[in-house]
């Protein structure tokens, strides 16, 4: 039932804000459309915290960002002109298509101190709609169905399951959820799609008789139907149809080398809107590894 264990490769970002990388895996690039899945915090910031722990304007193609916390606040500015905080149980989801630009800060955090803890998840757009128009959506409350059962809490934060769907627009069948367990309580994985996965924020599950950790990624079979809490425990629940072979530079995501290089070069040169409300510095294009290069005309 369980095909892969991926355990979160922790990297420090700076100023001790470390994140969980769980997804692309190099033996497992991607779970349905799911082709990026970082695991931030838990952290302690303290009032007056150092800006370096901001993430400066940066740009995206060919996915949607979701962003979804457990506790703690960030600030969203895009070049669309959206500013929008998101906090716990909320989803800022921003599909990026064909270019857009945009910033996390804690503000919150350095006025009044916080603990960050939460999930950012790239979903990569299916063919046809890779460079569609950029857009962005905050969801809150009844956008993010939620049930109580059996010692489960669960939230709904994109996609359809549990009979239930949740109100991000999505552009290939999918979905994630965030289950609280109670000790000894069962849960039942969403059937019905090709791929699937759970990744254990806090706790730790029992499935097939063994027990897994805190920071893993189980990568579902086909026959997988249920899992249950050794413990109390967060547990994304994630996973959809394919969409194919997607590359990956820096930000970029695409099913293109070529656009990616092309994308590399229109930050490089300054081509591509900053934030309005956050246009006074950005995050340079990283000189290594080197995007791949365009194919010639």
């Amino acid at each position: 039932m369980i095909e892969m264990v991926i355990d979160q490769r922790r990297r420090d970002l700076g100023g001790g804000f470390e994140v969980g990388r769980v997804l692309p895996f190099a033996k497992r690039r991607m779970v349905g459309p799911f082709v990026f899945f970082d695991h931030m915090g838990p952290i302690e910031l303290q009032p007056g915290a150092d800006r370096s722990l901001d993430v400066r304007p940066h740009p995206h193609i060919g996915l949607s960002t979701v962003s979804y916390l457990f506790s703690g606040e960030i600030m969203h500015r895009d070049s669309l002109g959206y500013e929008q905080p998101v906090k716990p149980h909320e989803v800022n989801w921003m599909t990026a298509g064909s270019g857009i630009t945009h910033s996390e800060r804690f503000e919150h955090a350095r006025a009044h101190g916080d603990r960050l803890h939460g999930i950012q998840a790239w979903v990569a757009l299916p063919d046809g709609q890779e460079e569609i128009a950029p857009s962005f959506s905050h969801h809150s409350g009844s956008d993010l169905p939620c049930w109580d059962e059996g010692g489960v809490t669960g939230h709904l934060i994109a996609g359809s399951a549990y009979g239930l769907t949740a109100g991000a627009k999505t552009l290939s069948p999918l979905f994630y959820a965030h289950l609280d367990m109670a000790p000894g309580s069962t849960a039942e994985i969403p059937d019905g799609h090709k791929e699937r996965a759970l990744y254990i924020a806090e706790g730790a599950v029992e499935m097939d008789g063994a027990r897994y950790e805190a920071g893993k990624m189980l990568v579902l079979g086909q026959g997988a139907s249920s899992v249950q809490a050794a413990e109390q425990s967060k547990v994304m629940i994630l996973g959809g149809e394919p969409v194919g072979e997607r590359f990956i530079y820096w930000n970029f995501v695409s099913s293109s080398k070529d656009r990616l290089a092309q994308a590399a070069e229109d930050w490089k040169a300054g081509r591509m809107k900053l934030p309005d409300a956050d246009n006074e510095e950005f995050i340079p294009l990283p000189e290594t590894p080197a995007p791949p290069a365009p194919a010639m005309s």
